[in-house]
């Protein structure tokens, strides 16, 4: 008896040793797939699914860290957006690909950033996906294009608009002020005519945060008809969703009918100040393809005005940059009759919009001046007319009662060109009239062909005033991640930090930061050149350890969720992008998900020997408060050639410009 029960003991240690060895750090949940694009109409019959990525994270308050506190039944709600298919100019940045020449309007612009940018031998490819869309038709791309695609918002005008892209916040639609045509108010509303069709079903929008009972994020407008064609009210406008509100953001300046009615804003951040919502972002202020220089002159840029051939396929109706010029100078003009007019590009400047409980809005620059120059500088840069004044406060934090907002603004590097730079603004007293900009510390840009960065971008901020962002290199250089703590005398980068995770001459994202310190973002994990490399979504520590986590190291979060198992839960998600993180560590992310389970437990593993459909999701990971074991995936370097299900490029996660899909909390 007593050696069967030494038997029997030992057998239940050893389970239990495996048991624990097995747990993993983050339990996935997988968030809800209600997107109602799946019911409308559109041109192009597929049986594709739709691609589910995430935007960001509730924020869980003061609740207790999940580390420590089980909460596998938290309700904190995950914000994202169901994407038909590529979206070619993505609706989260205020220039496409932070181009800030804003000439990404056909497909040979699209082949240029890519080839000077990017360096794929896949160009070709890439941009005719992006602007044809996903499963387009080689050489027949006219007559049978494919899934979304910049070609189709531009050719709205003549053939119509069918959506793209809906905003969701756990899964579910969210419904702006865009599809009730009472909520535009523009002072040329009556020009519009009225809804062409279901308003819904021409409205392209993303969600990027709840606080509290507030939703907000970005929006189009609905496609209208009248006896010219077919107008949006505008491209973009940030809206915020709140006691049964829906509340346009409207251009802080409104500086001429174009900028009023057409401007553009972005709503990208948010936070509880004063029981009232402040949410940050840009706001057009003035024309960016007809304005004065810095020597006070008149420069226009015809490049920023596409060729009707490139849009249509046929020279009617026509395109000419002369109507293009009276959007901007001709006060009286009808904006909605002119075609012209709806490829408009703006400068932007950094702004605020303070929302109450009951709607009541009252806006507020974040950027310095007024009229004609932003800190500093004129609307175009003197020399180059295709560069113009750009910023945009993306994050936003309270430090000391005040708030302290992120992202970047122009700086004219050494009175030679205009560069958009990481910078970080201060209000300096609670009615937020006045902020202070500084440019984060070691990422200068410098003239020349062999600069080292092209531009750079503070993503997010945290109330311990730690800045997380990306630099792009010039040409096909790296994108790389840094982290900053104000006070410091340089951003650090990732590369540097944590060699062993982000190797030399990898491109990577921070995304998010929490109050803890806690980074997360995305990381290329093959190092091919002139290709689209495969990349995982990861977290850094930059303060003291969460659980397991110990402080200045780094981990795929595809790790963290491994439990060693192939027929388990975990194995069915391959995690390819984490995008906010609040102070409990429960982390929004984007995953591959294979329904039967990947073959094998290792990084790169064949979903179906290779032949089943990967699809996109939006995830949730949660944070496991019992002891875990770190259990890194192996790599498997004999993976497929091609992955089934849609390629990275969908998502334009890869396209290294995409900084729309982040969130701080």
């Amino acid at each position: 008896m007593p050696h069967k029960m030494l038997k029997l003991s030992t057998l239940a240690i050893l389970v239990a040793g495996a048991s624990q060895a097995s747990a993993a750090v983050y339990d996935i949940q997988q968030v809800n797939e209600n997107s109602t694009l799946v019911d409308q109409p559109y041109p192009v019959q597929s049986d594709r699914a739709l691609t589910y990525v995430s935007t960001g994270i509730e924020s869980s308050g003061s609740d207790a860290s999940c580390f420590t506190t089980d909460c596998t039944n938290n309700t904190y709600k995950v914000t994202g957006q169901a994407l038909r298919g590529s979206q070619g100019k993505p609706l989260e940045e205020t220039v496409a690909y932070n181009a800030n020449e804003q000439h990404v309007n056909d497909e040979s612009s699209l082949w240029n950033y890519c080839s000077y940018n990017l360096g794929y031998e896949s160009c070709k490819d890439w941009a005719k996906r992006e602007f044809f869309g996903v499963g387009y038709t080689d050489e027949q791309e006219w007559e049978q294009p494919g899934l979304g695609g910049l070609q189709k918002k531009s050719a709205a005008w003549v053939k119509g608009y069918s959506s793209n892209s809906q905003g969701l916040v756990d899964g579910t639609p969210v419904t702006t002020f865009a599809s009730d045509s009472s909520k535009y108010d523009g002072s040329q509303k009556g020009n519009l005519g009225n809804f062409d069709g279901s308003a819904e079903e021409s409205i392209d929008s993303t969600v990027n945060g709840v606080v509290g009972d507030f939703v907000y994020g970005i929006t189009s407008s609905a496609l209208f008809k009248n006896d010219h064609g077919k107008p949006r009210a505008f491209d973009k406008r940030g809206f915020v969703n709140v006691g049964g509100n829906d509340i346009a953001l409207d251009p802080v300046a409104a500086a001429s009918p174009l900028v009023s009615n057409m401007g553009q804003t972005q709503a990208n951040d948010g936070v509880l100040f004063n029981d009232q919502l402040l949410v940050v972002g840009s706001s057009a202020y003035s024309p960016s393809f007809y304005g004065k220089d810095g020597n006070g002159n008149l420069r226009q840029d015809e490049d920023k005005l596409p060729n009707v051939e490139d849009i249509l396929n046929t020279g009617t109706p026509t395109l000419d940059f002369n109507r293009f010029k009276t959007c901007a100078t001709n006060s009286s003009t009808n904006l909605y009759a002119n075609w012209e007019c709806q490829f408009s590009t703006f400068a932007n400047e950094a702004a605020f919009w303070l929302v109450d409980a009951n709607g009541v809005v009252k806006p507020g620059s974040i950027s310095a001046g007024s009229g004609e120059q932003r800190d500093g500088l004129a609307v175009i840069d003197r020399d180059n007319e295709d560069l113009s004044f750009q910023a945009s406060a993306k994050s936003v934090a309270l430090v000391d009662g005040l708030p302290l907002a992120a992202g970047y603004s122009t700086s004219n590097v050494r009175d030679d060109f205009y560069a958009m730079q990481a910078a970080y603004f201060k209000a300096d007293n609670a009615d937020l009239t006045s902020w202070k900009r500084t440019f984060v510390p070691g990422l200068s840009i410098k003239p020349g062909d062999d600069r080292d960065f092209t531009y750079t971008i503070a993503n997010a901020v945290n109330n311990q005033s730690m800045i997380v962002g990306d630099a792009k290199g010039n040409g096909e250089k790296p994108l790389r991640a840094y982290v900053y703590k104000i006070g410091d005398s340089s951003a650090q980068f990732l590369d540097k930090l944590v060699p062993n995770l982000f190797f030399k001459d990898s491109n990577s994202h921070a995304s998010a930061v929490n109050n803890h310190d806690q980074v997360v973002g995305w990381v290329d994990t093959t190092n091919g050149t002139k290709v689209e490399r495969k990349h995982r979504a990861f977290t850094y520590i930059a303060g003291d350890a969460q659980g397991v986590l110990e402080s200045k190291k780094a981990w795929l979060l595809d790790d963290l969720i491994n439990d060693g198992k192939q027929d388990s839960k975990a194995n069915k998600y391959r995690i390819i992008n984490a995008t906010g993180i609040n102070d409990a560590g429960v982390i929004s992310a984007t995953a591959l998900y294979c329904e039967s389970g990947y073959d094998n437990t290792s990084q790169n593993s064949y979903c179906g020997g290779g032949n089943e459909v990967e699809k996109y999701v939006s995830v949730k990971l949660v944070p496991k408060n019992t002891d875990a074991t770190i259990q890194p995936r192996e790599k498997q370097d004999d993976e497929p050639v091609k992955r089934s299900g849609g390629s990275l490029g969908i998502l334009a996660l890869t396209a290294l410009g995409f900084i729309g899909f982040r969130r701080r909390k």
